[in-house]
């Protein structure tokens, strides 16, 4: 068993290739411009850098933190994408962005009340008055009404085949639900074989829950929607997407 990202890391870009980064990076372009953000962001988790690099060619420029050493050894710096090696709830660098975003479920990823508040604590820190925090999460009535269930994942690319299986567990009480990996790879060149796994505990929330932490770190709700699509928040929107404001 290892740490979350810790040997997965490697095939991350492969095992989400299919994962539409391009239309992504359009759709928080359009946020910040309907919502009057600037062009100066922060990324908390920003793992290999893709949606960075895609906010770059936007005329961004992105200061990504990940807190996994394995991502970040892979993120590709250069001009206007730089990336620091660090955790989000404890991060401090001395000075504010005109957006802060954290963009697939990172959020969801901080299990624990005192995570999730020092996360909405550092994005208010690191943001202007009237400056924007844009991140996406499991959202909790879709969670509950569709429940997680194993799936398995068949990926290949000229070096190697990828078999990744993933198993729910959901504790109800703590609102969250650990997703234990099992990601057996084979070389294609050597026929070597290995299998490692992973858990991934990730929380999901309701709009009241989010709303309260907002205003503990100084934020108001503008909007909360489905990623890319916009539709108001449901039972058939398991990723919801949130814009806030600081006051």
């Amino acid at each position: 068993m290892t740490e979350v990202f810790e040997a997965s890391a490697c095939y991350y870009d492969l095992l989400y290739r299919e994962k539409d980064y391009v239309a992504e990076a359009d759709y928080v372009q359009r946020l910040i411009k309907t919502h009057g953000g600037g062009k100066d962001l922060l990324e908390f988790g920003s793992g290999t850098g893709k949606h960075a690099r895609l906010l770059v060619s936007r005329g961004f420029t992105v200061t990504g933190v990940e807190r996994s050493a394995e991502m970040f050894a892979q993120a590709k710096q250069g001009s206007g994408f730089s990336c620091i090696l660090g955790d989000l709830r404890e991060v401090h660098l001395g000075r504010t962005f005109d957006a802060v975003l954290s963009l697939f479920h990172v959020i969801s990823y901080q299990t624990s009340n005192a995570s999730v508040g020092a996360a909405f604590d550092r994005a208010s820190e690191h943001l202007r008055r009237g400056g924007l925090f844009i991140f996406d999460v499991w959202y909790t009535p879709a969670v509950l009404a569709q429940r997680p269930a194993t799936r398995v994942k068949r990926l290949s690319s000229d070096e190697v085949e990828v078999i990744r299986i993933a198993e729910p567990c959901m504790f109800g009480n703590e609102n969250r639900v650990d997703v234990h990996y099992t990601i057996v790879v084979k070389d294609k060149r050597s026929g070597a074989v290995k299998e490692f796994s992973e858990v991934h505990p990730m929380r999901h929330f309701s709009l009241p829950e989010l709303d309260l932490l907002a205003d503990r770190s100084g934020f108001e709700r503008v909007t909360a929607e489905e990623l890319i699509s916009g539709a108001d928040p449901g039972e058939t929107t398991w990723g919801v997407c949130l814009v806030m404001r600081k006051k």
